[in-house]
């Protein structure tokens, strides 16, 4: 719980007793949603690295 909580706050900037309220399904949903996000991010970002003129 330590984590999600954590992982959320730090990319949602959500207040502690704000996560605190989600159950743990909820939370589980957001963190895969941020992360899908993050992941999409970081695979752009190595596709620039790989060909600058795409």
């Amino acid at each position: 719980m330590y984590e999600e909580v954590a992982y959320l706050a730090y990319h949602l900037h959500w207040p502690h007793a704000q996560l605190m309220t989600l159950d743990h399904l909820e939370r589980r949903r957001w963190v895969s949603e941020v992360a899908k996000i993050n992941e999409r991010i970081n695979d752009e970002a190595e596709r620039r690295e790989r060909d600058p003129w795409e």
